[in-house]
């Protein structure tokens, strides 16, 4: 017996002819098609032969703002969002998919000193990547284990602790797309959709980073002119290996997205004052045992971070008090 399939395969040949001329020659999509498009996508209904030409010529000709904000639409409305917490503070998002391989990973010490302060945090992300210290990995060493359903991360958010969810249990049709990098050998347009992606209902403040330079114009463009300002504020930075915590031996230039407007809160630092004194082993278990220092008041906090704290802080607090949810 053959089982007929329910899915309606989706054209997507005509984007692959405006987007699949090359850096020069491609066109770039209207937001409405960039939706249309990438949802397709996340629902099985491109073939697997168009779904790698996509996804490569996207990574050639890169997004623009209208095609960032399309996929991003189809992204958040690819899974049921979260809910915070009532309280002082907006939940802030902390994306971790990149982990550490020279420095330490303090994207944990930055959770947990906002935790520390009352702030719901939320932190998504990949459980491991080979040859890189990820975030899970140190959080595992704190006892701080992923929650199994985005459930259990909103449960956790209501008892005052850090969050950390995978992208596999929050969003499955993302780790999907996630997972293909495997196969091309190269990452796609969804490794820039999940470090900049809102996943509550409610506003929030999203910490988000970039690494390749000619993302700070698109990233603050659209936080700029094409993200809706209900859904809270961001802050953009150059990631410390790719990681949205402040580098603890200088200070990155920080930019502040609300309602439009664009503000510099923290500018580029050559070096910080107070060098702090850093594991020299930067294995899971030696920072999350560096970072229990920290805590503990040991080690004082490294200057760079007590700053992006601060801020953080005062912003989510702020956006509170405009949405009082």
């Amino acid at each position: 017996m053959t089982i007929e399939s329910t899915v309606t395969p989706f054209p997507a040949a005509l984007f692959i002819k405006e987007i699949g001329r090359g850096q020069k020659g491609a066109r770039s999509m209207s937001r409405e098609d960039a939706f249309n498009l990438y949802r397709a996508m996340l629902e099985g209904r491109v073939s697997d032969l168009e779904l790698g030409a996509i996804l490569l010529a996207m990574r050639i000709k890169g997004e623009s703002v209208d095609e960032l904000a399309g996929f991003l639409d189809a992204a958040e409305a690819s899974f049921p969002p979260l809910h915070g917490p009532a309280g002082e503070f907006v939940p802030v998002v902390i994306p971790s998919y990149n982990g550490a391989r020279k420095m330490a990973n303090l994207t944990a010490l930055l959770s947990l000193l906002l935790a520390r302060a009352g702030v719901p945090v939320l932190v998504h992300g990949v459980p491991d990547d080979p040859g890189r210290i990820t975030t899970a990995e140190v959080f595992a060493e704190l006892g701080i284990h992923a929650a199994p359903s985005p459930q259990a991360a909103e449960a956790a958010l209501a008892d005052g602790h850090v969050s950390f969810i995978t992208i596999d249990a929050l969003a499955p049709e993302l780790a999907h797309m996630l997972s293909l990098r495997r196969v091309l050998g190269v990452r796609n347009s969804t490794h820039t959709l999940v470090k900049i992606m809102q996943p509550f209902a409610g506003p929030a403040l999203r910490l988000v980073s970039y690494t390749h330079p000619e993302y700070l114009e698109t990233l603050g463009e659209y936080f700029t002119t094409a993200a809706p300002h209900e859904r809270g504020d961001a802050f953009l930075m150059r990631g410390t290996e790719g990681e949205t915590v402040a580098n603890a031996t200088k200070a990155q230039k920080i930019d502040w997205f609300h309602a439009g407007e664009r503000t510099v809160l923290v500018e580029r630092q050559m070096i910080a004052e107070h060098l702090p004194a850093l594991p020299e082993d930067k294995s899971a278990a030696a920072t999350a045992a560096w970072i229990r220092s920290v805590l503990d008041g040991t080690i004082p906090i490294p200057d760079p971070i007590a700053q992006q704290v601060g801020h953080v802080i005062d912003t989510a607090r702020a956006l509170r008090q405009r949405y009082p949810g």
